[in-house]
């Protein structure tokens, strides 16, 4: 029997558009309820998200089965953390604020066991292998294995070819409210000089065959990234979907106007 089929995988490899949802409230319960509105695939959020290991674990439990596929952000692409978030069952990763090529090999290595890695032999005693039960998991595991890598920042998009030609890559997930800040647009992810930007990382990313992502909360935008090539986007979150969903409701009754004060943007 061999690792669980990463079906987010297989679908970026088969060109299929892959629709998301960020994931940050750091409950498993929500998570299941996440799931259950048929998104391709969820995020667990760990860089903003009030997430640790076992949060994390418990929202991976939450999700095994359904058709959402998880996706985990950790806080960073720490070969140590991505150790333990592997052997709980993670297959598919996004790893925040890369900008050097080096990084990017140090992280295909880190999610792949020798001698093509470091990761550590004890998956024995997680989730990943159902707890011993799945007897070829070591030889097949790496094939299952998705990273993405997030670019925000100028100097990101300065490596950006490098980056996305190291093998082991899957994508590159441009984060545009960091990288406006990074350009001096702090807060305005949709000015036109990230727009360009953003275009232009997406068709150097294509050239070099690997899957294009990004994260809005604005529906024009998300038509707007889609149209430019996105492979796999999110548009949305359960925070700021549970936060509109009460605030609608308390307004809806008062007969209160709409708040006007909401910005879209990019995590």
């Amino acid at each position: 029997m061999p690792a669980p089929k990463n079906h987010f995988k297989a679908a970026l490899r088969e060109g299929r558009f892959q629709l998301g949802m960020w994931v940050a409230l750091g409950s498993a319960y929500a998570a299941e309820i996440a799931a259950g509105s048929g998104y391709d695939w969820l995020l667990i959020d760990g860089e903003h998200g009030p997430n640790d290991v076992p949060l994390i674990g418990a929202q991976l439990g939450a999700l095994r089965g359904s058709v959402s596929h998880p996706i985990v952000r950790p806080p960073m692409g720490e070969a140590w953390l991505l150790k333990q978030l592997l052997d709980l069952g993670a297959q598919t990763f996004l790893i925040p604020m890369v900008e050097t090529v080096e990084q990017a090999r140090a992280l295909v290595r880190a999610v792949r066991y020798p001698p093509a890695g470091i990761r550590g032999v004890g998956a024995a005693l997680g989730r990943a292998t159902n707890f011993n039960r799945i007897p070829d998991y070591l030889e097949t595991a790496d094939d299952e294995i998705c990273l993405l890598l997030q670019i925000e920042s100028r100097a990101g998009l300065a490596a950006l070819d490098e980056i996305a030609a190291v093998e082991g890559v899957d994508g590159i997930f441009i984060g545009p409210s960091d990288l406006a800040a990074d350009m001096g647009y702090l807060g305005r992810p949709s000015a036109g000089p990230v727009r360009e930007a953003i275009s232009d990382a997406f068709a150097r990313t294509h050239a070099h065959g690997k899957a294009r992502g990004i994260m809005t909360l604005a529906l024009d935008q998300a038509h707007e990234y889609r149209a430019m090539g996105a492979d796999f986007m999110a548009i949305g979150t359960d925070v700021t979907s549970l936060s509109a969903a009460l605030d609608g409701l308390r307004r809806d009754f008062l007969g209160e106007a709409p708040s006007s004060n909401k910005r879209g943007g990019g995590y």
